[in-house]
């Protein structure tokens, strides 16, 4: 063997072991700090939460559903609610509603609030009720199918009967749909005392981001049965634009479907959250990583 021909098979050898371990060597994605950028997928659609639950969920997305779990354990937030319902005959109602949202340990979330109502009859504005409310999430974000959530909220009347409410939640993304979030919520409504009315309420929500952790549009809507009453449903178009990683502001306009609805039905709502907000980085890992 001519030494042209020893060189020529030892660099085709070499070609071919170069090819064969590019071929067995997986491409791994850029890495930008402790940032994996991983192509196509949203970065609000990302676990970002101790439980898993992507960073849209943790900015409320509808004003009418709930989905899931907000905050982290030890994590705190406000947010401001104003909500106005115009009538027949020139009747305007407004609430304002002061929300403090604190994170409690085993997929738990507990909210205190206090509502305001005014109506255009020069009484002016008076409080309407102080509530509490808890969350309690069965599984980790994923692990059980639409997430589902109980919610309990017990609101202590300022005029006539207290009354306990409890809704089942339901919410997540689209399968193969990237952007697609939705919720439902199923209400119950029971007065204690008095007339002890009880309502019913079907609830729910679906958006689509348009920019990725800062803009989404989408439509939401309910329907109500009050006790001895017609039936109410509204439905409308909303917005929520982020403007950091730990506010949100959202605005609905909703109108009424029946004769007994408010004509129209708008939310503006204004979140703020503590604690670095939901761009903080939680560590989250699967169950079948971390082993519980």
């Amino acid at each position: 063997m001519t030494s042209k021909t020893s060189v020529a098979l030892l660099g085709a050898a070499t070609i071919i072991s170069a090819a064969t371990l590019h071929a067995q060597t997986p491409a791994s994605p850029p890495v930008v700090g402790d940032v994996i950028v991983s192509g196509s997928e949203l970065m609000e659609e990302k676990p970002d939460g101790v439980n898993g639950e992507p960073e849209w969920v943790r900015q409320r997305r509808f004003s009418t559903t709930r989905v899931y779990i907000q905050k982290d354990p030890g994590e705190m937030g406000v947010e401001e609610w104003w909500r106005t319902q115009f009538f027949d005959g020139g009747k305007v109602t407004q609430r304002l509603k002061n929300e403090f949202e604190i994170g409690l340990p085993y997929r738990m979330q507990l909210d205190i609030y206090e509502n305001l109502t005014h109506v255009n009859n020069g009484t002016g504005w008076q409080q309407e009720e102080v509530a509490v409310e808890l969350r309690y999430a069965f599984a980790d974000w994923n692990v059980i199918p639409g997430n589902p959530t109980l919610y309990l909220e017990y609101a202590f009347a300022h005029e006539g009967s207290d009354a306990i409410e409890a809704k089942f939640l339901l919410g997540g993304e689209l399968a193969r749909s990237k952007g697609w979030h939705w919720g439902l919520n199923f209400v119950c409504e029971q007065e204690i005392w008095g007339e002890q009315k009880t309502e019913w309420q079907i609830a729910g929500g679906i958006s689509k981001t348009l920019i990725d952790d800062k803009l989404s549009i989408g439509a939401e809507g309910k329907w109500s049965a009050p006790q001895g009453e017609p039936c109410e449903a509204i439905f409308g178009p909303s917005i929520q634009w982020r403007p950091t990683h730990n506010t949100h502001l959202d605005v609905v306009t909703m109108a009424g479907l029946t004769h007994s609805s408010p004509n129209a039905e708008c939310w503006l709502i204004f979140g703020f959250d503590f604690g670095g907000g939901s761009s903080k980085q939680k560590g989250y890992k699967p169950t079948s990583v971390s082993g519980y």
